[in-house]
Parts: structure tokens; C-alpha cells; sequence
């Protein structure tokens, strides 16, 4: 029996069952008969071991009170004599030893964070992030010591941002008065506990955040709609209910695994420290263009550079050229901004009001390139040379979509143009000067056309307008800088559900802009039906349908319900009599903001308008265009507070008139075969 092994088994054994019941009024372990682990299957191991590792980040100790070693460490060999045991290696002292940043309540609906250096915290949610000491990063924007609070949104739309503990310049100070200095620091914002708690795991090089619950009204008009939750938090079945999870949860917000956080390729990193270099230097505004196929990250590494640029210098201009997925609109709009706030969020989140902007009206410019060129140049004169300028492209760079690009190329005139490559992506030539030279544009010729049809490059570019200083010297097209970027990021989208994950985000964008309607917080929510509208006369502004031709007897058929543009022409339309006016052609004017055609008032011949533009920019509204983006169903069918029948929906669907399916042109499917037996709710538009 002395050289029998299951002696030796049974050791390892009796230990982990000995830890699961160190574990126990920690884990709370049912009341269920207890099996040795030999008899457990694979999937009860695993759930064993899950428990055991989430009681170990809980705090519980179940390594002390005489508890058998693995193993592992009593295995000897076998010729070698017995031995005394080896003493205990001594733990490792200060926040370097912490296997994860321990999370600590301070109060209701706040949590602070120790964070040692080179370590992160990865959430979703959303709160007010506060750096009480040291200096931490969110998203590439760095929030001192001292600094105001920002606020921070993680999503599930996009990856989860992280807090990352970052070096910082330490002053000649002893590790005493730093102590005495962070103390004095926290004292108003910790108890005596935690102060205390801090003070012996405290570190020069560590830093500690506050955060606080964030509630905002854009934010609670988002969550409104059924559906819309998950966006930024999700409930999931969890097996530690602790006090990190309670500080979190009163929060808003959750620790998510740090692979679900956001990841940038080591060629994205030089980059951008690369595009920071160039900007800070003196009269230095270059102008890059960031380009590349779809989901390859290049709106993630447009705000992330901003947020990095934000840290040397006050303020960077951002010209948006992609209509489907835009950053700071609404979607079908070419724009420029001047961003001088950090951008912590997906776009939905941070919609503001642009320096310069035009309704196109559409997520595509396919079929109406000429058009999409001539809004570019437009917006682009507006831009001033005082800051750096990130143009953002569209995704769309195979066939016409390259040539289109080429053209943005030679009209803008980049310093420095970022390409994006995957190995998930279709393949894109390198756009190096003298590709681009080489090549014919959609509109414009390469160097050698040019020289030998003495074609004029100042032609493609004689309707732009710059500043009086820049008239006297002509326009010189110099070459850029190429910077290639290899992305590894991962995303799920196929060409299947792509469309339907874009339509999302552009629904969500318009919802975000629609949020500026509600009241600040803590007043509580307004529906939308419940908000006074504008009163517009008929002949105080005109019309015109971008996307499709109408007849002029059913124009204000597709006005009412309908998201509209507020523009201003330079055509006086305060002549007219009566109304409604149309266009016979889509200007290209400025757009000052959005709103909805809630109603039609035939009799009083007033169109009521709902929209967030100040009252002050109103005034010079005098043109209303209708596109192609449409106002989300759920703000149709979420209308709280109505009984009965709900305006613009409708079970009564025709199926078999021109344009009712959701496709024109498209197969018919079992789907729409099935919806055409059991009518699924519709909108349609009627007039007062």
C-alpha cells in the first residue's frame, strides 16, 4: 500500500474541494451533494474552475489557514533526497502585485479605480471619468491630474474603450510628500477607509480615476425606444455578486475582458505618432486624407488621431466626404468642422453643428458623381489653413469608386495620404504621387494626358475660392507623403448584413441628432408628439425631392413625415403669393440643420417643422430638401403616450403598387410572398 499512487491523487483533490469550501460564502455553492473531481465531467470542471478563479478576483484567500499546496509543488524527484520545504517567496509589494485594477464604491452612483502603470481598465457603458491622480488615457486623449471631468461612451456598437494607466513626468519629491500631497487630493473625495487602503498600496507611478454615473438626455431618448438598451450596457447571468460589481452597476457601466477592447496595429501607432510630429511643429497644418476599403478602421483611427492631436494643440479641422457613415452629422451631408472637444464615443453620440455644411441626400453618390465633386469643392473652400485637416473618404474604392478618389486626391492636394490595407479587404493599389500621376481620374487626366492634350489642371479647379492672400499666387498641386497602415481589425460584418449594420448606425445617428430636442437632464422625457412645432408658410420656403423626381401634385405627399433638410439659397423666394414653391434643380447651399415634417396644414397652408436649429439660425431658412435618408420606423412605432390608432402606420399596405416594396426592382421573395399574406405594420404619409 506504500507504493500504491492513490495517495497522491487523492491529495490534489481533497485540495480543490478544500478551496471551493474557503470559497463558499463567497460563491454561495448550491446545497447539492458533493462529487470527487475525478467523477465530474469536463463541462462541471470547468464551471468548477470558473467559480474558483472568479472567488480568487473577489479577494478570497484560499491559499492561507493550512491548506494543502498543489501537486505540483510537493512532487520531488525521485532520486533526490528528502529535503526541508522552500520558504515562501516573498509577495511582491505595491500595485505591481495586483492581478487587476481593484475597483472601490464611493458613494452612490460613483467608483474609484487604482490603476498601476501600463495597466487598464476595459468597460461598457457610459460614465464621467475624473483623473484625481497621475494621468490617464481614454481613446488616445490624455486626462491629467486636475483636468475637467469627460465623459465617455463605450458602446457595444463599437469596441470597448479602456482607461490606460500612462507614464507621466514625476516631480523631485520624496515618496512621503507624494503621499501626504495625494492624501490632502483625495480627501475630499474618499472616506477614511479607502484613503487609507490607498495610502499602502499607493505608488508614485500610479493613477487613480473617479468615475461617475452619466446621465444625458440625448443618451435617455437613445434608451427609449424599445430595442435601443443593449447599446450601451448589457445584463448577462453573472456568478460573483460583489462590491465591484454592485460600484459598477450603480455606475452604469461593466469591466469587459481586455481582448474586447479597442487594439491598434503597431503601423497605425507610427502613424500617428508620425501625422502628431507634423502637426505640432511650426505653421504646421498639414492635410491628411485617410482612405481604404470598408471596415478596415479608418473612422477608429480618424478619432483617435484627433484625440491625439487634441493633446498639443487647441483645435483640428475635419472635412467629411463618407455620406453613409458620417462622424459629427446627420448621414448624406459633406461637412467641415473645427473639433476643439475630445471624441470619446461613437458618432451618435457627439453629433455638433458644423462650420460648413451641404445636404447631398443621400448615403451614396453613385449615379451623381459630378454632383458629389461639386459639394467637395464648395465645402473645401470654406477651409481657412489655421489647422491641421483630416479628410475622411468613403469606402468605396473599387471601379468608379477609385477613380473618384484619385480626383479627391488632385483637388485637395493632401500632405499626407494614410492608406488602410487588410488581408480581409479587397485589393487597392498603393497611391503613391506617381500612381496618382499616372492615372486618369473620373474628371481629371493624368500628367501625361495633360501634356499631351494640354489639358489645364487650373481648369478642374477654377471654381474654388480661397482666401484674398491665396488669389495673387497660382495653385500648385505638389506631391503627399503615402503612409501605409496594416489593419488586423476585426470585425463581423459579411456583404450580407453589412447594409443592415449601416442602416443601424445611420438610424442611430439621426436619433442622436433628435436627442437635441429634449430637455436637459434631470427633466424628464418629452415624445417627440409632444414637442410644439415651428409654423412654416408655404411661401416662405421652397422645395425640392433630391433623390427621385415627383410630380407636383403629390410633392407634399412626400414632404409630410418626411426628414428635411434646413437650407438657405440665395434666391429670394418671398415673392411668391401662395405655395407650396419648387425648385427645378437641386442647389448647392448651405445647410444649417434637420428637422421632421410632422404635419401639413392645408387649410392655413403651414408646414409644422420640428427641429433642434435655435430659433436665431431659423431665420435664414428658406429652402426644405427631402433625400433618401428616412426617419427611423422605432420613432414611429415608440410613440409614447398616444391611444388608438398611431399617426403613419397602418396594417392597409398595398403591395402591388410601384414602390411599396422596401427594394424597387427587387425578386420577389417567400418573404414578401409570406408578407403579402400576413401584413406586417407600415408607414404611410397623409396630409391634415
Amino acid at each position: 500500500m506504500a507504493d500504491s499512487p492513490w495517495p497522491l491523487k487523492r491529495g490534489p483533490l481533497r485540495s480543490t474541494w478544500l478551496r471551493a469550501r474557503k470559497t463558499r460564502t463567497q460563491l454561495v455553492l448550491s446545497r447539492r451533494p458533493r462529487r470527487r473531481l475525478g467523477t465530474l465531467r469536463w463541462c462541471g470542471r470547468r464551471r468548477l474552475r470558473r467559480r474558483l478563479l472568479q472567488a480568487q478576483a473577489a479577494g478570497a484567500d484560499w491559499r492561507e489557514s493550512g491548506c494543502p499546496v498543489p501537486r505540483a509543488a510537493t512532487r520531488r524527484p525521485k532520486t533526490a533526497a528528502p529535503s526541508a520545504a522552500p520558504a515562501a517567496a516573498p509577495a511582491p509589494s505595491g500595485p505591481a502585485s495586483l492581478p487587476i485594477p481593484p475597483v472601490r464604491p464611493a458613494g452612490p452612483g460613483r467608483a474609484w479605480v487604482l490603476l498601476p502603470l501600463e495597466q487598464g481598465f476595459t468597460f461598457s457603458g457610459i460614465c464621467r471619468v475624473t483623473c484625481l491622480y497621475g494621468q490617464v488615457q481614454v481613446f488616445g486623449f490624455a486626462i491629467r491630474q486636475g483636468q475637467p471631468p469627460q465623459d465617455v461612451f463605450s458602446t457595444y456598437t463599437h469596441s470597448r474603450l479602456t482607461i490606460n494607466a500612462v507614464h507621466y513626468s514625476m516631480p523631485e519629491k520624496s515618496k512621503k510628500e507624494m503621499k501626504r500631497e495625494a492624501r490632502a487630493l483625495l480627501r475630499s473625495h474618499l472616506n477614511r477607509d479607502d484613503r487609507c487602503w490607498l495610502m499602502k498600496n499607493f505608488s508614485p507611478l500610479c493613477s487613480i480615476v473617479m468615475l461617475e454615473q452619466l446621465k444625458t438626455s440625448t443618451v435617455n431618448f437613445l434608451v427609449s425606444h424599445p430595442g435601443l438598451s443593449y447599446v450601451f450596457v448589457q445584463e448577462s447571468p453573472t456568478f460573483q455578486i460583489n462590491s465591484e460589481h454592485i460600484a459598477l452597476r450603480s455606475v452604469g457601466i461593466r469591466r469587459e475582458k481586455k481582448k474586447n477592447g479597442l487594439r491598434l496595429t503597431e503601423s497605425a501607432l507610427s502613424a500617428m505618432e508620425e501625422l502628431v510630429t507634423v502637426s505640432c511643429e511650426v505653421d504646421g497644418c498639414p492635410v491628411i486624407l485617410v482612405c481604404g476599403s470598408q471596415d478596415v478602421g479608418k473612422s477608429t483611427f480618424n478619432r483617435y488621431l484627433i484625440n491625439q492631436l487634441l493633446n498639443s494643440i487647441s483645435c483640428v479641422d475635419y472635412l467629411e466626404c463618407d455620406l453613409g457613415q458620417t462622424e459629427f452629422t446627420p448621414p448624406g451631408c459633406i461637412s467641415l468642422l473645427n473639433i476643439t472637444e475630445p471624441v470619446l464615443g461613437p458618432p451618435f453620440t457627439h453629433q455638433r453643428t458644423p462650420q460648413k455644411m451641404v445636404y447631398y441626400g443621400k448615403p451614396s453618390c453613385k449615379n451623381n458623381y459630378e454632383n458629389y465633386i461639386e459639394i467637395i469643392k464648395y465645402v473645401f473652400s470654406s477651409y481657412k489653413k489655421e489647422s491641421p485637416l483630416i479628410v475622411n473618404t468613403m469606402g468605396w474604392v473599387s471601379d468608379k469608386g477609385l477613380l473618384l478618389l484619385i480626383d479627391l486626391i488632385r483637388l485637395l492636394s493632401p500632405s499626407h495620404v494614410v492608406q488602410f490595407s487588410s488581408g480581409r479587404s479587397k485589393y487597392m493599389p498603393n497611391l503613391t504621387p506617381d500612381y496618382v500621376d499616372d492615372m486618369d481620374g473620373l474628371y481629371t487626366k493624368s500628367k501625361s494626358r495633360v501634356r499631351d492634350r494640354g489639358f489645364q489642371l487650373a481648369e478642374f479647379t477654377e471654381s474654388l475660392e480661397f482666401a484674398d492672400e491665396e488669389k495673387e499666387s497660382p495653385v500648385v498641386f505638389t506631391g503627399h507623403k503615402l503612409i501605409c497602415v496594416q489593419s488586423d481589425f476585426a470585425f463581423r460584418k459579411t456583404p450580407r448584413n453589412r447594409e443592415s449594420h449601416n442602416k443601424v448606425l445611420r438610424d442611430l445617428a439621426v436619433l442622436g441628432y433628435l436627442g437635441q430636442l429634449q430637455p436637459p437632464v434631470p427633466k424628464p422625457l418629452c415624445p417627440l408628439h409632444g414637442l410644439t412645432p415651428y409654423q412654416v408658410p408655404f411661401n416662405a420656403v421652397a422645395l425640392r425631392i433630391i433623390h427621385a423626381d415627383v410630380a407636383p401634385t403629390h410633392i407634399l405627399y412626400a414632404v409630410n413625415a418626411s426628414w428635411v433638410g434646413l437650407c438657405k439659397i440665395l434666391d429670394d423666394v418671398r415673392g411668391y403669393a401662395n405655395g407650396p414653391i419648387l425648385l427645378a434643380q437641386t442647389p448647392i447651399c448651405d445647410c444649417l440643420g434637420f428637422g421632421i415634417c410632422r404635419g401639413i396644414d392645408m387649410e392655413k397652408r403651414l408646414y409644422h417643422i420640428l427641429t433642434p436649429v435655435p430659433p436665431e439660425e431659423l431665420r435664414n431658412v428658406n429652402c426644405l430638401l427631402v433625400g433618401a435618408i428616412s426617419i427611423p420606423q422605432c420613432v414611429f412605432k415608440s410613440q409614447h403616450g398616444l391611444e388608438g390608432t398611431i399617426p403613419y402606420i397602418t396594417t392597409d399596405y398595398n403591395f402591388k403598387l410601384p414602390g411599396a416594396s422596401e427594394k424597387i426592382g427587387a425578386r420577389e421573395t417567400e418573404e414578401t410572398r409570406e408578407e403579402k399574406v400576413h401584413p406586417k405594420p407600415k408607414l404611410y404619409r397623409k396630409i391634415n
